[in-house]
């Protein structure tokens, strides 16, 4: 199995929808300059370079506050996808902070991040067609 059916099957969760999750990471991507290495590369200078080192690293992943994120990512790229997503700015903060450690992990397993942002955002634009 691939890491981009690992990816899906764990955050799709077999419910045959679409993971929030998986719906805002793709937007976060999309709107971020720099993919996944430039949004880790934000959150390091923001204060999260140790939840970031834990969720690169190879082992265990360190939590991170909605708040932390919404602070880190700022009111104008949150207010992108939100509305790009349909939800509240919280909502996004919300799901973002139970899910991008472990997005995060799993697109690292080696504990690198070489070449692996572009394969998520590949993987996401294949998952909604894009």
């Amino acid at each position: 199995m691939g890491l981009l059916d690992q990816l899906a099957g764990e955050l799709l969760g077999g419910s045959g929808g679409t993971s929030p999750v998986l719906q805002i990471a793709q937007q976060l991507l999309q709107n971020h300059e720099g993919g996944l290495a430039g949004l880790l590369a934000q959150l390091n200078q923001s204060g999260l370079a140790e939840q970031v080192q834990s969720w690169v690293g190879t082992g265990a992943n360190l939590p991170v506050s909605a708040d932390q994120l919404s602070a880190a990512l700022g009111p104008d790229l949150l207010g992108k996808l939100s509305t790009a997503l349909g939800v509240d700015a919280g909502t996004v903060s919300n799901h973002l902070a139970e899910g991008l450690p472990q997005l995060v992990d799993k697109l690292t397993p080696g504990g690198s991040l070489e070449g692996h942002g572009d394969l998520l955002a590949q993987g996401l634009g294949a998952l909604f067609g894009r």
